[in-house]
């Protein structure tokens, strides 16, 4: 005895083979699009877990400290090489070292350049102590600028240099200059007259042990 197909409701009689073909068809069409979008969730879900992993795996170490320059060290070491005494900022407070060592050439400088240790202040000034020359050397240091005035700084007369443009070339705004015995100090930078002249202060008894 055959089996009568069953009526389907939609369409109140049974279905005929190619409309239940197409049905079959369509129903796997929808199931292997639902299994491809379940496979790209997946897919998305492990490669975040794969990311988070690695996020939390990797160190957090603290952040890089400024570098320490060792100007006490290095000065040391030019002082032996050149057998002669330079000239050591004291700090305080106030002043950080950012640069510290020898130009050679002629003639050979002691080269350090300061700036403000707190954030908040701006500027810098770089001290040059040329070794066995006077006040004409500055110049090349200045772009080509001369003294123009004097000025009394801790019992002794330094140099004013006038840099207008020339030091704007280089943000250089102020600059001081005295002899040292057999060397010429130059103060030159950013700051104001106040502040060079202030660390110019701290350098005088040097500058007189060099001068006797």
């Amino acid at each position: 005895m055959n089996k009568r197909a069953p009526i389907v409701a939609e369409l109140g009689r049974p279905e005929t083979p190619e409309e239940t073909a197409s049905r079959k068809a369509e129903f796997s069409k929808a199931y292997r699009s639902s299994q491809t979008v379940r496979g790209l969730i997946a897919a998305l879900l492990a490669t975040l877990a794969i990311v988070v992993v690695i996020v939390l795996a990797v160190p957090r170490g603290e952040p890089a400290s400024e570098r320490q320059v060792d100007m006490v060290g290095i000065a040391a070491d030019v002082e032996s090489s050149l057998d002669t005494p330079v000239l050591v900022p004291d700090l305080g407070d106030f002043w950080r070292v950012n640069a510290a060592g020898l130009t050679n050439g002629a003639p050979p400088v002691w080269d350090v350049t300061l700036a403000p240790a707190s954030q908040k202040e701006r500027g810098f000034v770089k001290l040059a102590q040329a070794f066995g020359v006077d006040s004409s050397w500055a110049p090349q240091r200045l772009n080509g600028i001369a003294p123009t005035d004097e000025t009394t700084i801790g019992g002794l007369q330094w140099d004013v240099y006038a840099l207008g443009d020339a030091g704007a070339k280089q943000n250089v705004t102020y600059a001081i200059g005295t002899q040292a015995g057999d060397d010429y100090v130059l103060l030159y930078g950013s700051r104001s007259a106040e502040s060079t002249a202030d660390l110019a202060e701290t350098l005088v008894p040097q500058i007189r042990d060099l001068s006797e």
